[in-house]
């Protein structure tokens, strides 16, 4: 089955086919998506970009329960090169975080570093350029890890638990296997494997895709 694509366009399917292929076969299928170059802002920082008191317009919810892709955008400027239009995430977060791939790292001129989201304490810093102001960043640019986000409930149903590190198996053509991926659980957290553009592109991935889990 590994060798075929199976592909579930639809959120809600996406859901019942895991359960339903891991009931019949006792294999893992999860759904995939490409994570485009997106901004999380904190509360003082999209003040300075946006304007005092300024709130983020909700435009599309995203698969994680609580989390929207915005109206709003800011300019990447970086050491050799900027990048235009980057999606703010809502709601707002503690620290402000740019995550970006490894391409879009030469683009800007910013070494590239793999972390988990959240993890920034070394990382490479840049300039945010907003429509009311702009601001530099001392840190915060990450090549986000590959990840998969699991309730608390999925992961008991499924046997798997916060933390741990598993493989997954695309289909298709381009086939391969991811190694190295970090399960992410708790509340705010749904099925979904996260891989960045370059990852996506590298398997010919479409956004919607079922990947094998390997244990």
């Amino acid at each position: 089955m590994s060798e075929q694509k199976i592909v579930v366009p639809e959120r809600k399917a996406q859901l019942v086919s895991a359960y339903v292929i891991y009931e019949m076969t006792g294999r893992l299928f999860v759904p995939a998506a490409s994570s485009n170059r997106h901004v999380h802002l904190s509360e003082a920082d999209l003040a300075r970009l946006f304007g005092r008191g300024y709130a983020l317009t909700p435009q599309k919810d995203l698969s994680q329960p609580g989390q929207y892709a915005a109206k709003e955008t800011v300019t990447l400027v970086g050491p050799k090169g900027e990048i235009q239009k980057v999606r703010v995430l809502g709601p707002v977060r503690k620290d402000t975080q740019v995550e970006i791939s490894r391409t879009d790292s030469f683009k800007l001129g910013v070494k590239p570093v793999v972390r988990m989201s959240g993890d920034v304490a070394g990382t490479p810093g840049i300039r945010l350029v907003g429509p009311r102001g702009e601001i530099d960043i001392p840190q915060g640019v990450i090549v986000a890890a590959r990840h998969l986000h699991l309730s608390p409930e999925q992961c008991e149903a499924f046997g798997l638990h916060d933390g741990q590190v598993v493989s997954l198996q695309s289909g298709g053509e381009r086939s391969a296997v991811l190694e190295n991926v970090v399960i992410r659980s708790g509340r705010g957290h749904d099925m979904e494997v996260h891989v960045d553009t370059d990852e996506a592109n590298a398997m010919a991935m479409e956004n919607g895709e079922m990947l094998e889990v390997l244990r």
